[in-house]
């Protein structure tokens, strides 16, 4: 994705089913779990840059030793400085009793963060500052060991105020409205009247207040706090929490937006964001690694017991589908193929762009993301120059030789066209405002491009043009081409996301300012955009339950070709001499691709939540009053 956003967080929860000296013993270190989820976190690195936190909870301890550790980062690279920190105790407490490596039950009492059950999160803040206050786990302490809870996530609630209202009403005092905190004090407040409620029973069957709270833990229904907890809450989440005597859980949202996988074995259960990240740690097969339902949880006992339970009625799975175009890493075997197809599906339309000229055109990719997506651009373009050798051999019984000859040495012509300068775009991100510097982001090869070529060049998405229009086609002008191409695998981004991903306000969309100015081309903007505003002011007031995406109105009168025409225009400048032409995937295109991730209201408006259709009505409010700020 040339435009830079920020977009889902990661989850690692890991839980030893094996006292730390059986790891010890098999694998060479009582430092087996650490060492496991330093690999879970960094290999998710990608989902998170700024933040990071780590936890664990260590079973059996004796009253009066610690069992909970936490640590957390805001730094520049925070799961390289949590691991540092975890790391140097560790050294330190070696150090000082070398004996200590040799026990593992004495590791456990004497080392922090040594635990059998562990939880991480790196962190891609989309509300909120990015300060250590911001970053997952979030604690909720208490002097009873069942009613501890350390939660983390990979979400975003769009309904927070009602939610926080619901604490007010129960009799807590939050202490600030972030959606986190929010959930955490709602899954608290049901744990701790479980607890009560079980306890109060244990004493009338006669246990002391000693004896009762092994047995608290035994009889304590997981599913039916999260049950009472989630019951209205709008969003997409992936929500993982650790329970102070050893329980954990995974409650993943009833539409499926936010994505979970797990595995587990008689040694281990561990849970990550995405698969291959369990594959690649753990090297296990792509079909030992399994999906958590939408609206399921998973939930392990720490006795080493682990089940799946409906927590909310599913509904019509929408997984968010930005997860196969680009948040995702490309390793996953079925993300990989579908990143492939999506290229493929584009091939139509470029062949129209480039009026059929395969011989003058240059293929290549910006940014690396975009790369197996041009692969199977690539290989749509093979199957193409195929069929057409194939229709003139059996075309007439004395085929054109040199017709055929020219088929045959035809092929696309492949160039790595942009690199991205690392140091600069560090230096550059600084003063967003240095144009001239911008336009430098990427070193460009030259003397592969003629000026009778159509440049074709492939992105993930294309959320706001800013990239393209300060950098990529005045770097790429510089060629000389005839015609430059820009193909985004992704649709035209039209709509706010508020699961997750960082595209809060509508203006920034270069879809939605291209339709705004077609609409001023034919005289309809005032009309449109006032009728709109009145809609949606009308069920922001109403507070309708259920309300319609009313900006769906401002796309309506226009063809998705004639705002990608519309985009081309705004996007190109007087400076840049070649011919410019934007062009989207399909909606189609995108299903087809992608048919298990069928969450697209960024590009069709159809969210799958009421919750997503008051917040475009009231990013678009905020858009005509010039609020500027966030819709959730």
């Amino acid at each position: 994705m040339s435009d830079t956003i920020k977009h889902e967080c990661g989850i690692a929860l890991l839980q030893l089913k094996k006292p730390l000296s059986f790891y010890k013993e098999k694998y060479g270190s009582p430092f087996y779990g650490i060492d496991k989820m330093y690999l879970l976190m960094e290999k998710q690195h990608n989902r998170g840059q700024d933040g990071a936190g780590f936890a664990s909870i260590k079973f059996d301890m004796s009253p009066g030793q610690r069992y909970i550790s936490r640590v957390r980062s805001a730094e520049q690279q925070p799961i390289q400085n949590i691991f540092k920190i975890i790391n140097t105790r560790i050294q330190k407490e070696i150090l000082a009793n070398p004996k200590l490596i040799s026990t593992s039950d004495k590791i456990k009492t004497k080392i922090p963060y040594v635990g059998e059950l562990m939880l991480g999160h790196v962190r891609y803040g989309t509300f909120g500052k990015n300060n250590i206050e911001s970053v997952h786990p979030f604690l909720r302490q208490n002097n009873w060991m069942h009613r501890n809870l350390i939660v983390a996530g990979n979400f975003n609630l769009t309904n927070v105020n009602e939610l926080f209202e619901n604490l007010v009403d129960l009799g807590q005092h939050p202490k600030e409205k972030a959606d986190t905190i929010t959930v955490m004090e709602k899954i608290g407040h049901f744990l701790d009247d479980a607890v009560a409620k079980i306890y109060k029973k244990l004493r009338k069957e006669g246990y002391t207040k000693k004896e009762a709270s092994p047995l608290i833990a035994e009889r304590l229904r997981i599913s039916k706090i999260l049950r009472k907890a989630s019951k209205n809450w709008d969003g997409g989440y992936a929500m993982a929490g650790l329970l102070g005597h050893g329980d954990s859980f995974v409650l993943r949202d009833p539409v499926g937006i936010r994505p979970v996988y797990y595995y587990q074995d008689d040694e281990v259960v561990v849970v990550a964001s995405e698969r291959p990240v369990i594959q690649t740690v753990f090297n296990v097969s792509y079909d030992l690694v399994k999906e958590l339902e939408p609206g399921h949880a998973l939930i392990n006992k720490k006795a080493g017991d682990t089940f799946i339970k409906k927590i909310i009625e599913p509904e019509e799975k929408r997984a968010c589908s930005f997860e196969r175009i680009y948040f995702s890493r490309g390793g996953d075997a079925e993300i990989y193929q579908e990143r492939k197809d999506l290229g493929k599906a584009l091939f139509p339309l470029v062949h129209q762009a480039i009026g059929g000229d395969l011989e003058n055109s240059v293929f290549s990719f910006i940014p690396n993301t975009a790369e197996t997506s041009f692969y199977g651009l690539i290989g749509a373009v093979q199957d193409h120059v195929r069929d057409v050798l194939k229709k003139e051999l059996f075309k007439s019984d004395q085929p054109n030789s040199e017709a055929l000859s020219k088929l045959l040495s035809l092929k696309p012509r492949i160039e790595k066209i942009a690199i991205k300068d690392a140091k600069l775009r560090t230096f550059i991100t600084e003063d967003s405002d240095r144009d001239d510097l911008v336009a430098h982001v990427y070193d460009i090869t030259y003397g592969v491009v003629k000026s009778s070529d159509n440049l074709v060049i492939i992105d993930d998405s294309i959320v706001r043009g800013t990239t393209l229009q300060k950098s990529i086609l005045r770097m790429l002008d510089r060629l000389g081409p005839k015609k430059i191409v820009v193909v985004s695998s992704a649709p035209q981004i039209r709509y706010p996301d508020c699961y997750g991903i960082d595209m809060a306000k509508l203006e920034e969309f270069i879809a939605f300012r291209a339709a705004l100015s077609l609409l001023q081309d034919d005289g309809l903007f005032d009309e449109v955009v006032q009728s709109v505003y009145h809609k949606s002011k009308l069920s922001i007031d109403k507070n309708e339950n259920t309300p319609p995406n009313h900006v769906k109105a401002i796309y309506e009168r226009y063809s998705n070709d004639q705002i990608s025409n519309k985009i081309s225009t705004l996007l190109k400048n007087d400076s840049i001499d070649a011919e410019v032409e934007i062009i989207f995937q399909t909606v189609e295109g995108l299903h087809k691709a992608c048919p298990k991730n069928l969450g697209d209201w960024y590009f069709t408006g159809n969210y799958p939540t009421p919750g997503g259709c008051r917040v475009v009505n009231k990013a678009f409010i905020n858009f005509v009053e010039k609020n500027n700020k966030r819709a959730y």
